[in-house]
């Protein structure tokens, strides 16, 4: 286990996250510290993504006549997620076919951080004085 590898897994797991709908536009610093307990309980990566897609799925795909649940504000929530699909897994086609369920609400998230890092970029203008 060396610090290159973890920070990789650590990144790769708080990417994912942030582009899924209903979570923030930048993950946090507990986002990262929850990243870094699933890389020491050797939790792959396919497993963390595998939670990501149920659980989106399961708040995603209901009737439109439901009340919206509030947003996701921490990783930890796939916690229960990451559990079931650790004790019970999941059949790699069903995760397939729920992605593909979900890659428009991702899509439309991707679109958003791809605007809110323009605005960043964009310099501020000189002040005129």
């Amino acid at each position: 286990m060396t610090i290159r590898a973890r920070q990789a897994y650590v990144d790769a797991v708080v990417t994912n996250y942030v582009r899924l709908p209903g979570t923030p536009l930048r993950s946090s610093r507990q986002d990262r510290r929850f990243a870094r307990l699933l890389y020491e309980q050797r939790v792959p990566l396919r497993l963390v993504y595998a939670a990501f897609v149920l659980a989106i799925a399961r708040r995603e795909i209901r009737s439109t006549s439901l009340p919206r649940l509030p947003a996701i504000r921490t990783l930890r929530f796939f916690q229960g997620a990451i559990d079931e699909v650790l004790q019970a897994g999941l059949d790699p086609a069903y995760v397939h076919y729920l992605a593909t369920k979900i890659m428009p609400l991702v899509a439309e998230k991707d679109a958003v951080l791809q605007s809110a890092a323009t605005i960043r970029q964009v310099p501020a203008l000189p002040d005129r004085r």
